[in-house]
């Protein structure tokens, strides 16, 4: 197939991107700059030139495709004042235009979203996202892209936990959390550290966006889930060794916009994922990735520079 990728060039786009073309597919990337567009082109990805807002470069990918991939999410807006807003509904723009372009086409839309918090329990891929917060919005556009399966799209949803981590990870929520370990001199966790992370490793994440949009039928919702539930303690405590600092309880306030992630418990589930797509990941889990050390020898390399 050929595949229209936004988000091509960034974290998980650069696992998604090699996963398609070693599976025999074509791609197409969508580039917001020269530096983007020169990486895909240097990977053997067709180049187009454009920004999420574009709408009719957005379009025409989608149109000049066989199938569409949307990883792309203004972050950078998105983690300003007010920024959730704004930068969901650029999200539910494209994802609109995406979906004009392609109906009635039968042809694959596989967007990215996350997984559900529910308390008490695992979430599966059965759970809906709650009213109320960022979590919500992004859950609401999700909601969307599914419906966008009565207007003859294959759309499908693959819900990422709250790491997705990995070799070469700079702006993910564990380098956050180092970064805050050495501004505080302390590695802290909320409460009594027993809330849980879901967790995937980027190049396991990257398989399943490739299995989606091969395989999975319209109006189907994924969890890229392969660690079921890391206690935040244990993640502190990895740290504070890791950086020589004590490990000790901190007010939820010490880590920003993380401190409700942290003070949350929301394991995951990717039960269905595994049975029904025949997904297995296989890449180290987030403790023992966090453990290989690659992700302090990026904090000590940003120090030198």
């Amino acid at each position: 197939m050929r595949i229209f990728v936004t988000g091509a060039s960034g974290w998980i786009g650069s696992a998604v991107v090699p996963e398609l073309l070693k599976a025999g597919h074509e791609v197409t990337g969508l580039a917001r700059s020269d530096a983007a567009a020169a990486k895909l082109d240097a990977s053997g990805v067709d180049v187009l030139r454009g920004d999420l807002d574009d709408v009719e470069i957005l379009q025409t990918g989608a149109r000049s495709s066989d199938a569409v991939i949307h990883l792309a999410y203004k972050h950078a807006v998105a983690f300003t004042p007010d920024g959730f807003a704004q930068a969901a509904a650029f999200d539910r723009q494209a994802i609109e235009a995406l979906g004009e372009a392609l109906a009635g086409s039968d042809h694959p839309l596989v967007i990215a979203s996350g997984t559900p918090a529910v308390p008490g329990r695992l979430a599966t891929e059965s759970d809906d996202i709650s009213a109320g917060g960022p979590a919500a919005l992004r859950g609401e556009n999700a909601r969307a892209a599914i419906a966008l399966a009565s207007h003859g799209v294959r759309s499908s949803v693959v819900r990422l936990p709250r790491s997705v981590h990995g070799e070469g990870d700079v702006h993910g929520l564990i380098p956050r959390l180092i970064a805050i370990a050495r501004e505080k001199g302390v590695s802290g966790y909320v409460g009594d550290g027993s809330s849980r992370w879901p967790a995937v490793h980027v190049l396991d994440a990257a398989q399943l966006f490739c299995l989606a949009v091969e395989k999975a039928p319209a109006g189907s919702v994924w969890h890229a889930v392969g660690d079921e539930a890391v206690p935040t303690r244990e993640m502190a405590e990895v740290i504070g060794r890791k950086l020589n600092l004590p490990t000790t309880p901190a007010p939820a306030d010490q880590f920003g916009f993380l401190g409700v992630v942290l003070a949350s418990d929301q394991p995951a589930s990717s039960t269905k994922t595994r049975a029904l797509l025949g997904w297995q990941p296989v890449r180290p889990g987030l403790i023992a990735d966090m453990e290989s050390g690659h992700y302090f020898a990026l904090v000590r390399e940003s120090q030198a520079s």
